[in-house]
């Protein structure tokens, strides 16, 4: 994704970084982002933990409400993309663990 590699998503990416809590990230998106927005990445990453956890597309359909074309895509991010979806589920499963 060299494409997006420019000054001003570092600059996003440096605000995200730079938010301290729950409260503040509400803040934030609900300023950045549409709440439809907002609601569709939170289903992406719903979908890419209920994918790692071996659910089939029927089930993760069923238990988030993506439709298959979103599941598809999320599902080749995990098998061909960067790890991003990898690496955050990894840490969101190891917090619950402490």
């Amino acid at each position: 994704m060299n494409g997006i590699r420019k000054p001003q998503v570092d600059a996003l990416f440096d605000a995200i970084l730079s938010l301290r809590n729950r409260e503040e990230c509400y803040r934030f998106f609900e300023d950045v982002c549409t709440v439809r927005e907002v609601q569709d990445i939170a289903q992406r990453l719903d979908v890419a933990r209920q994918l790692s956890r071996g659910r089939n597309y029927s089930e993760v359909s069923s238990l988030t409400g993506a439709s298959s074309a979103t599941i598809c895509r999320v599902n080749k991010c995990l098998v061909y993309g960067a790890g991003g979806y990898r690496e955050i589920i990894e840490r969101m499963d190891g917090n619950k663990e402490k």
